[in-house]
């Protein structure tokens, strides 16, 4: 049972961080697993580039930058540099394997403009 004071700081949290849905979890695990290593983490960050001025990038990572934040879903560390985390707060981290979608998908609050692609945004 969830109390009051729990969703309050599980709604704050996530508008703080990333959020990565169940099935994105799920899809990391098993990509994780299929690298063979226990030590790796999804890090979401943003970078200069793109055709709308900022472009994402998820890859798996080992190491610990200081400023990091981790947030933990089901076992899957997903870690957040802090030149990155103003940008990303809130945004929610998905994945879709449909005939009209396939791959990790980014709904993020915060961007004002994004490209055809889906790949950067400002």
């Amino acid at each position: 049972m969830t109390t009051p004071a729990q969703t309050e700081s599980t709604e704050a949290k996530a508008a703080n961080t990333v959020v990565l849905t169940d099935v994105a979890a799920q899809k990391v695990k098993a990509l994780i697993e299929q690298e063979g290593r226990d030590d790796l983490r999804l890090r979401v960050a943003v970078q200069p580039g793109g055709c709308s001025g900022l472009r994402y990038q998820l890859f798996f990572d080992e190491r610990s930058l200081d400023g990091d934040i981790v947030t933990d879903f089901d076992g899957v560390e997903v870690v957040v540099d802090r030149m990155s985390a103003p940008y990303l707060a809130g945004a929610t981290i998905d994945f879709a394997d449909r005939i009209d979608a396939q791959g990790f998908t980014i709904d993020n609050p915060n961007a004002g403009n994004s490209c055809a692609c889906g790949d950067s945004f400002s």
